[in-house]
């Protein structure tokens, strides 16, 4: 449960309610600690998905920009006009300060030099492949946000990447919940062209998909015509190498609706005497995905005030 029923609360939510040290986001406690082993660019992650400022990022109290992923196009890919033609210039220098380094270079420094010249060969190569790919975003929609994400993912630039995926949004009058299911079949679909994407690159052991909401919705069986604010439960979704496959948690009656039940650590199963109060689940969903990427249990305690890992939710 996040405790909140309010939208602009996401910040917060993204902080576990004032449980991580220093105030920081969830998104950032991972970046931070995943980084240095990634070998990214940089350590602050990037958000291509945000709809609304109140769903941007912070890193160390700095919002960071948002950046829709035509945004990211427009700015990664090939220009046209006078700079594009200056890379044959730079290559044909480069070619003849290599050739009078390589005539008078030792054999190990000639080896050297090789090594350096394929090695730059090789990343124009897989750069300019994957940049390639930034040419299909036509829009900023969740597909596109994929593309971009993954393209980011590939060149090593952040450890944690956020997009926007729909599923319901705020649909106070949606008759039949004709929008919320929609969008569902449509948000389900997104993850499974993302993993897909993820395995043709051979990525699939080495990325971790997470989703967190602000609050979840009412869900009584009065609640056909449109759904209100919850904020005694949400349902985050975790995909990768380190997670169990499986339901942790669960809800019972709440405050006339539904909510979410204290959890069993070791099991994940739900349990009114389980050792995670359900005020604490928010806190210790942050915690068990520190744990699922590898942080050390004492880490762990030092970056989240509350909860504890759910080491049942792990491999």
């Amino acid at each position: 449960m996040t405790s909140t029923p309010v939208h602009p609360k996401q910040p917060d939510v993204l902080k576990l309610m004032d449980a991580t040290a220093s105030d920081e986001m969830l998104p950032s406690l991972l970046a931070q600690q995943l980084a240095s082993c990634l070998g990214t660019i940089q350590t602050e992650p990037i958000s291509v998905g945000a709809t609304s400022p109140s769903e941007g990022l912070t890193y160390q109290g700095r919002a960071l920009p948002i950046i829709p992923a035509l945004a990211l196009k427009a700015t990664l890919t090939t220009p046209a006009g006078p700079l594009a033609t200056l890379q044959p210039l730079r290559d044909a220098t480069l070619n003849q300060l290599y050739d009078l380094y390589k005539n008078n270079a030792t054999a190990a420094g000639r080896t050297y030099v090789d090594s350096l010249v394929t090695s730059q060969q090789q990343v124009r190569n897989i750069q300019q492949g994957l940049l390639n790919q930034l040419e299909s975003i036509k829009d900023n929609t969740a597909p596109s946000q994929v593309l971009a994400a993954l393209t980011l993912i590939q060149m090593k630039v952040s450890p944690v990447i956020a997009i926007h995926i729909p599923f319901g949004g705020d649909n106070h009058s949606d008759i039949a919940l004709a929008a919320e299911t929609a969008q569902t079949v449509a948000g389900v679909a997104t993850i499974a062209s993302l993993m897909s994407q993820l395995a043709t690159a051979g990525l699939t052991d080495q990325v971790t998909f997470m989703t967190l909401d602000v609050f979840g919705r009412t869900l009584g069986p009065t609640n056909t015509d449109g759904r209100q604010h919850n904020p005694n439960h949400q349902v985050s979704i975790t995909i990768g190498k380190p997670f169990r496959g499986g339901v942790i948690g669960g809800i019972a009656p709440v405050a006339n609706d539904y909510g979410a039940l204290a959890i069993d650590s070791k099991t994940g199963l739900a349990s009114t005497s389980g050792d995670v109060s359900a005020v604490n689940t928010l806190g210790a969903f942050g915690q068990t995905m520190l744990a699922a990427v590898g942080v050390d249990a004492a880490t762990i305690s030092s970056l989240i005030s509350v909860g504890t890992p759910i080491t049942g939710a792990l491999a």
